[in-house]
């Protein structure tokens, strides 16, 4: 294990109050358009920035459950020994109750830490792959147990979370276009070009993850035979159309759309978002590919009737 990491896990823990095992701590964040996503329970990890107002694009946690620190040996005791459910156990079982407690009698005024299962419910895998943990464990501080939580695993719940923004297609000619003739292509709605989500282990670590908005790739819906592609000016959003300017992003459809399905091509047009990690106010030695989002809108492409007379 990395020193650093192991630093930082004996570090004063700021945990908010635990609910134990089968608690119902849960971190939310909720988005359409996706597979996946960020839904977190049993956990005390805390996500937040820009989780909402666009969507996500269905990147999924490779491991949807793991080991995170929780209390420490007295107050492990005091949650599991007191309370109604404690006397509940208790005046059923007394000897019962009394054999469970032990076990965290015996780890009084030892160096670590019991650490408890989280899950993201988000994942349709994420439930099953928790009721596989053991209800606790108990850690020494300094080291992290198998499937316990990584700064890397930390960063790919940050990049679960993240949305980028749903942005609406925007043409010149706008209803209708023809043969040969050019059509400008930009978004709207974009908002800030700069999206960030930060997920954090209180007093443990943090992971910030910033995407930043690059360049659009454009698919004309149809073959290069019957279209051409310009994106030599599109920088991050598009061109907007303007009179007498110069058409540097957007396309030339070369045929007319009236033997496509709904005579219709279906113009889609994708955002790219590289992504940078920062962990502990530190660069860390791992990296995501681009978010990419896709937004569509039907074109129909007609023929320009010229009569010659002689």
């Amino acid at each position: 294990m990395k020193t650093w990491l192991a630093a930082l896990l004996v570090a004063p823990l700021l945990l908010a109050p635990d609910p134990g095992p089968g608690g119902e701590t849960s971190q939310e964040k909720i988005q359409s358009g996706n597979t996946a996503g960020w839904q977190g329970k049993h956990t005390n990890i805390v996500v937040s920035g820009d989780v909402r107002g666009g969507r996500g694009d269905g990147y999924r946690i490779p491991s949807p459950c793991w080991y995170e620190p929780g209390p420490t040996p007295e107050e492990m005791l005091r949650q599991r020994d007191t309370g109604r459910d404690a006397a509940n156990r208790a005046r059923i079982d007394e000897e019962g109750h009394q054999a469970f407690i032990q076990q965290f009698k015996d780890k009084l005024g030892e160096d670590g830490r019991w650490w408890l299962p989280g899950l993201n419910e988000a994942d349709p895998n994420g439930v099953a792959c928790w009721t596989n943990l053991e209800q606790f464990i108990f850690v020494p501080n300094g080291t992290t147990p198998p499937s316990g939580l990584t700064i890397e695993q930390l960063a790919q719940i940050a990049r679960a979370a993240l949305t980028v923004p749903e942005p609406t297609i925007e043409l010149n000619p706008d209803a209708k276009s023809y043969v040969n003739l050019p059509t400008w292509v930009w978004l709207e709605g974009i908002g800030q070009p700069r999206r960030t989500v930060t997920a954090e282990l209180p007093g443990v670590m943090s992971v910030t993850i910033v995407a930043t908005l690059q360049e659009i790739k454009i698919d004309p819906g149809t073959s290069s035979d019957r279209a051409e592609v310009t994106v030599s000016g599109c920088g991050a959003a598009g061109k907007p159309y303007t009179k007498s300017g110069e058409f540097t992003c957007g396309v030339r459809y070369l045929r007319s759309s009236i033997d496509r399905p709904g005579e219709k091509y279906t113009l889609t047009v994708s955002t790219v978002w590289p992504v940078t990690i920062q962990g502990q106010g530190a660069a860390v030695p791992f990296q995501f590919d681009p978010v990419q989002s896709e937004t569509t809108r039907e074109v129909p492409v007609g023929e320009i009737q010229s009569n010659v007379r002689p």
